[in-house]
């Protein structure tokens, strides 16, 4: 089983900045894709950045340029940097890891999310 845990949320003035940590911890070979989600009030868990094993980045169009995922495979941890930060992104920000765990399985490891708040 492996445990996700988040830290870094909290409440910022618009324009202001947030880092967002996930640690992974438990029993895994390997972890794979990395993604942040956030969940606004009212609305569906929408994709916000995505990091491949070997480093490449996505991001939903909201955030690009503004927000940046970075991973640091020797502390199974994954970062979530946003500066200039806006109202809508108010919402509750979850981590998702793809995790090996052996003999070809693979498994979607989720946190419980950390609550981010963008006063105007």
């Amino acid at each position: 089983q492996v445990q996700l845990l988040e830290s870094g949320g909290g409440l910022v003035q618009a324009g202001g900045s947030l880092r967002l940590s996930c640690v992974a911890s438990g029993s895994y070979v390997t972890i794979n894709t990395m993604h942040w989600f956030r969940q606004a009030p009212g609305k569906q868990r929408e994709l916000v950045a995505t990091i491949t094993s070997d480093g490449r980045t996505t991001y939903h169009t909201s955030v690009q340029g503004r927000f940046t995922i970075v991973r640091d495979n020797a502390k199974a941890t994954v970062f979530l940097q946003m500066s200039s930060l806006k109202p809508d992104d108010t919402g509750v920000y979850y981590c998702d890891m793809n995790v090996d765990i052996g003999l070809g399985a693979r498994y979607d490891a989720w946190g419980q999310g950390t609550q981010v708040t963008v006063s105007s």
